[in-house]
């Protein structure tokens, strides 16, 4: 498919293209396309708002069926250049059914609000983003229901087939740790504070086995337990991390037997400590991680796993 049309399109031709392309050679030709190349062609004021309903209006022929029907509610999408908003949609879920709300006024009650860039929310509905990492990144801020947002971002379909081209719930560590290099601390705080905090914790602990350095961990016999506050409804979130024989386990929860020493800090510290974005002496001296224990078993938790961070 040609995109170079779009260049010099009318407001009116953009709404035609749209509507008459095929929606698999659209999500293939955008997945090819750079990011400068794509924003000269859509981000034209003059067809910019007929490129994004006509893509909203078709939503449902990018999405998986089963996905889809999953979710019920209304959402508001800001779209923004340079923190200036640039256009506002609303659509509504239910039953498996998309309705475009077009010209949504600030007062109508929505389930969630998504504000993104437009170049960040074509990337987005091709399924070639992870909305959970553009949410952790701060690329992607939701105001409302996460769960119910990121439930959006995982119905897009590989193209040519029923799957899902991304699930926002499945964060690779090292991922999660490229991503993270330029987060606000600030908006880190508020994604650990919304629904998408118990993925992004049962992810990393999940994974973290996964990371540890065999040769430096050979002779290791630990147990640190993590204590993560900062939960909106009070709940502290418990883990034990106990390495032994080469090896790592987690156990989630207060069971795993002795530990020689326990962190405690708030959720979003804890993914910027584990993912290397937070020293952890640093962030013993500022008070933002406290050590109850044997602190030099602590520290030496963190010198047998090691999460990249980058790809």
């Amino acid at each position: 498919m040609d995109l170079a049309p779009l260049r010099t399109a009318s407001a009116a031709e953009a709404a035609a293209f749209f509507a008459e392309a095929d929606p698999e050679d659209l999500v293939a030709t955008v997945a090819a396309t750079s990011d400068d190349d794509l924003l000269l062609l859509i981000g034209r004021d003059e067809i910019r708002p007929a490129a994004i309903e006509g893509i909203l209006a078709r939503l449902h022929e990018y999405a998986v069926p089963e996905r889809l029907a999953e979710i019920r509610g209304t959402f508001r999408i800001d779209l923004e250049r340079r923190g200036r908003l640039l256009e506002r949609h609303g659509l509504r879920f239910a039953d498996g059914s998309i309705e475009l709300l077009a010209h949504l006024p600030d007062d109508v009650p929505v389930d969630v609000v998504l504000r993104t860039s437009i170049l960040r929310f074509v990337r987005l509905v091709s399924g070639e983003c992870n909305a959970g990492l553009e949410y952790l990144s701060g690329k992607l801020d939701i105001d409302g229901d996460a769960d119910l947002a990121l439930a959006l971002g995982g119905i897009f379909r590989v193209p040519g087939t029923d799957e899902v081209a991304v699930d926002p719930r499945a964060l690779d560590p090292v991922d999660v740790a490229t991503v993270l290099k330029d987060a606000p601390r600030d908006h880190l705080r508020k994604v650990m504070a919304s629904g998408f905090r118990t993925v992004v914790l049962s992810e990393i602990f999940r994974r973290l086995p996964d990371f540890v350095d065999p040769e430096k961990a050979r002779d290791v016999e630990l147990a640190v337990g993590f204590r993560l506050t900062g939960n909106p409804s009070g709940e502290v979130e418990r883990y034990l991390v106990r390495v032994s024989g080469g090896a790592a386990t987690v156990t989630p929860g207060e069971e795993g037997g002795r530990r020689d020493a326990t962190v405690t800090c708030e959720a979003h510290d804890y993914v910027r400590l584990a993912t290397g974005h937070l020293n952890p002496v640093a962030g013993v001296i500022k008070g933002q991680l406290k050590v109850r224990g044997d602190k030099a078993k602590a520290l030496q938790l963190g010198s047998v796993i090691d999460i990249p961070h980058s790809r």
